[in-house]
């Protein structure tokens, strides 16, 4: 009887999985890319689990930020959920231009990412937020290792944000060294604010450091597409990229092929909408609670079916 009932369910189940196939395109993986920063990864699974009640298959893969554009140029890789105004427009403009990689709508969320410091470096850096000041106290911002030069943290490599080519635009007396990993980003800055050491570093939002700390995004000139090709445009007539990151949307892209064997996923993917005060409610869950990713979005998407149960009607 034990033996009968087992066959049973496991046959219902093996029912339910291939009906649940049936109804959607295509039984193979939609390959999702994750990235080294806890927002991101929490913006993928959301997706990849509403897929996943949708019927389809989901696969996470993890993909440096801007190398990921050779796979989903071939369709390797799939759908890229994050892809930042500030870091990834260049990028996502020659893989557009291609035919390969299509838009697939912004996240809803609005991305900054620029030199942040700590209120309390004011005092010994005055004229800040503008960025001139940096060109007569770099030094307040010195570590041993770096002396007399000011030291900018500045993100993983992977993420790009083209800080050396500024700090030589600019002609700021600073050595940029790069944080590993995002973890140690913030590791570094809570250890620092907690003395009052000097720091300046990038700080993005949506994120939940702009909220917890007291400081200040730097000044720079005004960003413009010309500055970052033109040496012409700005203030050095020899260099580009002498001016501030851009601002403006998070976008999501993928493979050209995702809507053609993937319809019905590709339009649950192009009305995925999340704000960014929920993203920094959720990445501070994550990153100071210690709450587990998979809990934090199952959590969000039992409060919000709503929200994510009309993406896939």
């Amino acid at each position: 009887m034990t033996r009968r009932l087992s066959l049973s369910v496991t046959l219902t189940a093996a029912l339910l999985a291939t009906t649940a196939l049936a109804e959607v395109e295509s039984p193979d993986p939609i390959k999702l890319t994750t990235h080294d920063w806890s927002g991101q990864v929490i913006t993928t699974t959301i997706m990849g689990e509403v897929l996943k009640k949708a019927g389809y298959n989901v696969e996470y893969v993890q993909a440096d930020y801007l190398a990921q554009f050779a796979g989903l140029k071939t369709g390797d890789l799939h759908v890229a959920m994050e892809l930042w105004e500030t870091t990834a427009r260049e990028a996502m403009d020659e893989a557009f231009a291609t035919g390969d990689v299509v838009s697939m709508g912004e996240t809803g969320m609005q991305a900054i990412e620029e030199w942040w410091y700590p209120t309390y470096m004011e005092e010994k850096c005055p004229g800040l937020p503008d960025w001139t000041a940096l060109q007569s106290c770099a030094e307040a911002f010195s570590t041993a290792e770096t002396a007399p030069k000011g030291r900018y943290l500045g993100g993983p490599v992977t993420w790009g944000g083209f800080d050396e080519e500024r700090v030589e635009a600019l002609g700021l007396d600073f050595e940029v060294v790069h944080a590993g990993t995002d973890a140690a980003l913030f590791a570094e800055l809570e250890a620092a604010y907690q003395r009052k050491d000097p720091i300046i570093l990038w700080i993005y939002a949506p994120h939940w450091a702009p909220a917890k700390y007291e400081g200040k995004f730097v000044q720079f000139p005004p960003y413009s597409k010309e500055c970052y090709e033109d040496p012409a445009v700005g203030l050095n007539p020899d260099a580009t990229h002498d001016c501030g990151k851009p601002t403006g949307p998070i976008w999501k892209a993928g493979w050209k092929g995702v809507a053609d064997k993937w319809p019905g996923a590709a339009k649950a993917i192009e009305a995925f909408k999340i704000s960014n005060e929920d993203m920094g409610g959720l990445v501070s869950k994550v990153d100071l609670e210690g709450v587990a990713i998979d809990a934090a979005v199952a959590e969000w998407m039992t409060a919000n079916e709503a929200v994510w149960s009309a993406w896939i009607k």
